[in-house]
């Protein structure tokens, strides 16, 4: 009976000693894959800041070439108070309408991104001033956006953009 006792207790300390160790690699592992992970998230967010800053930069210049270029093929605009654009076609023609009524010259903050594989959440806030050009008044400008990018073919594109004003 001993000798059982012995051996089932040898048994559970090399099992427990060897768990530790699997335990020990996982760690690790999961260690190394963690930083990976940070890495390419924080690659992934570098990326769409650069995304989102060329149509950032596209509004202020009222280009509806480089605005519609950022987003995905079957990408949804849906501003406020305007119908939604679904797919290149309706975006060319909502931001030609847009930029037709009013120049932009606002800042954006990102507040916000978090990136799962391909998919990404991305929330900013802007502030400045719109021109319309029907009246020619200066406004102020402060709204809050809402975009899901996908990265498609190694390049982040907006899927789908809304946003309303805070006040």
């Amino acid at each position: 009976m001993k000798k059982i006792t012995a051996l089932a207790a040898s048994l559970l300390i090399g099992v427990a000693v060897q768990q530790t160790a699997n335990g020990q690699t996982k760690q690790s592992n999961s260690s190394k894959t963690n930083k990976t992970t940070t890495m390419e998230n924080q690659s992934a967010q570098q990326q769409i800041e650069k995304s989102l800053t060329i149509y950032f930069d596209a509004l202020n210049k009222s280009s509806v070439e480089q605005a519609v270029g950022q987003y995905t093929a079957d990408g949804v605009f849906m501003p406020t108070g305007l119908p939604t654009a679904s797919g290149t076609a309706e975006l060319n023609i909502a931001y030609t309408n847009v930029f037709k009524a009013i120049q932009l010259n606002v800042k954006f903050d990102i507040e916000e991104i978090t990136v799962a594989d391909d998919i990404a959440f991305v929330r900013t806030q802007s502030h400045g001033t719109q021109l319309i050009h029907a009246t020619g008044q200066k406004t102020e400008e402060l709204n809050r956006e809402f975009f899901l990018l996908k990265r498609e073919n190694g390049a982040w594109k907006i899927a789908r953009y809304m946003f309303n004003q805070p006040k």
